[in-house]
């Protein structure tokens, strides 16, 4: 499931009284509100993405000013004042989001045809069912438009997620309190995170090479035992790279760091994605993995790239052959296969350690369907 997430819609509350609401939603990682009003003040909190009807808004919102279709019965789509108004927009540069309340089947038609122009749509269901959404859903998943549900609590947010397999690819929701906030953004985060099967594969050869420019990631996450990145020379197979949260007689524990391997080494990033360890920069996201495939998202702090010396890993799952580069240094680790970590210095022919192993090739980071040959 690919990474879902969450907006506020701003209460109608007086600024003070709203102000804390507002703060938590930006402390538990929402960063796009809607809001008619506050522009000015909510920009003074942080680094927000403002939804609105305001010419200067982040993104430009139709449908909620009480001039669009939501306000009158529409009689057919010929007579949308939206899609009128959305076209415009776009034609204009701007980011658009369109505001609909689905109360009938001919607004139901028209967030489909809108969806078709705008980049956001919010779908707000009066007598909210499964059934306009799954319709809506199925229209528009070719589309290159986010839906985003409408809800009022955590339960409803599933719903909406959930809707198809494929769900709405966020929700919006009126900050009420902070168990809200909380509750909605703790399931965000539970649905989003990606889980990674991992294979136990045999190691066929170790073996010590020059010096070559190595990746050394620091994050903005404090990892535990157990917790490392996928990491590998091909994008087909990657290996479990431990993190340095362990002490050694040498250095001290780094539990935000990965040592992850040589420059042209592939990391995996969320989405399903793989970035070359020599593209990351400060601001960019990882995947940070513990050993039982689970995920989470973690941000790059910094990348230092240095000259170190390199050893060679191959190994081997299923008559796949696979082979990896990494420092060679005893604070280097995989992890074996009874899922502790094991230093590559200690690492010999017949150890088993923990891999992904991708049936899929990639193109440009991304998978696909397709024969390829990585040596």
């Amino acid at each position: 499931m690919s990474n879902k997430f969450a907006w506020i819609m701003s209460p109608n509350k007086d600024w003070e009284d709203k102000k804390e609401l507002i703060t938590t939603g930006l402390e538990s990682g929402i960063d796009h509100i809607l809001d008619l009003n506050d522009a000015e003040n909510i920009r003074k909190v942080g680094n927000f993405n403002i939804i609105s009807n305001n010419e200067d808004s982040d993104i430009y919102l139709i449908g909620i000013d009480g001039e669009g279709d939501n306000s009158y019965e529409l009689e057919s789509l010929n007579e949308s004042q939206d899609i009128v108004k959305a076209k415009e927009a776009k034609n204009a540069g701007k980011v658009v989001c369109a505001y609909i309340e689905i109360s009938d089947k001919l607004h139901e038609q028209l967030a489909v045809a809108i969806g078709k122009i705008v980049d956001y749509i919010i779908l707000v269901g009066q007598d909210w069912t499964v059934i306009p959404l799954e319709n809506i859903i199925a229209d528009l998943q070719k589309e290159d438009v986010k839906i985003i549900a409408a809800v009022k609590d955590a339960e409803e947010a599933q719903v909406a997620i959930e809707t198809l397999e494929i769900g709405t690819d966020g929700v919006i929701f009126e900050a009420k309190d902070f168990a809200q906030i909380k509750d909605i953004t703790n399931l965000i985060e539970s649905i989003s995170s990606e889980n990674y099967s991992l294979e136990d594969v045999t190691i066929t050869n170790v073996k010590s090479l020059g010096s070559g420019d190595r990746v050394c990631i620091d994050t903005t996450t404090m990892m535990k035992p157990g917790e490392g990145m996928l990491i590998g020379s091909y994008s087909k197979a990657m290996f479990f790279v431990h993190s340095e949260t362990l002490e050694s007689e040498y250095v001290a524990s780094r539990p935000f760091r990965v040592n992850a391997g040589p420059v042209q080494a592939y990391v995996m990033v969320p989405g399903g994605k793989t970035r070359y360890l020599s593209e990351l920069e400060t601001g960019d996201e990882v995947l940070i993995v513990d050993n039982e495939g689970n995920t989470k998202t973690s941000i790059v702090g910094r990348s230092k790239i240095e000259k170190r010396p390199l050893i060679l890993i191959e190994a081997e799952f299923e008559g796949m052959k696979i082979k990896s580069l990494l420092q060679n240094a005893e604070t280097i680790r995989l992890i074996d296969d009874n899922k502790n970590p094991i230093s590559v210095s200690d690492l010999k022919a017949g150890d088993k350690v923990k891999a992904y192993i991708d049936s899929s090739a990639r193109h440009f980071g991304i998978a696909i369907e397709e024969n390829i040959t990585e040596k």
